[in-house]
């Protein structure tokens, strides 16, 4: 099985300046990847940066995960799975914000769980797996 990034896990990973290349150094035993909207999102931090210094190491962090992993586009198959995903959570009153239901139907596109710090959206997502706190991901 594989793992999608959350954007929550990546941040957390930055914060604690945990080597994300470990990850890739390990796609043998596990594939590890992101979603678009993950780049999308991380590169919205580097733009609210609050200054040149922290926006300049932001970046290098970001372009060195989008180096590193694969980055899974939203087509056709997922947008399918999201789609159903929004009408059944809708139906049941709850709900997810966009980007997270997009990177839980990219996850669930491909067989592959969810690594993140941000349960609450993610635990809603019926037939998703969290990986990650316990799980043996950590940042």
């Amino acid at each position: 099985m594989g793992v999608i990034f959350d954007t929550s896990f990546l941040i957390e990973a930055e914060r604690r300046e945990s080597e994300i290349s470990q990850f890739a150094e390990n796609e043998k035993e596990e594939v590890f990847g992101i979603s678009v909207i993950t780049v999308a999102e991380l590169l919205h931090g580097v733009h609210r940066a609050d200054s040149t210094k922290r926006r300049l190491k932001r970046s290098a962090y970001v372009e060195k995960v989008i180096e590193l992993f694969p980055i899974y586009n939203f087509e056709i198959s997922i947008a399918r799975i999201y789609a159903e995903l929004w009408c059944d959570l809708s139906r049941k009153g709850i709900q997810i914000g966009a980007h997270d239901l997009i990177i839980g139907s990219t996850a669930l596109s491909l067989g592959f769980a969810v690594a993140t710090y941000n349960l609450r959206h993610y635990e809603k997502i019926e037939g998703l797996k969290i990986a990650g706190m316990g799980n043996g991901v950590k940042p």
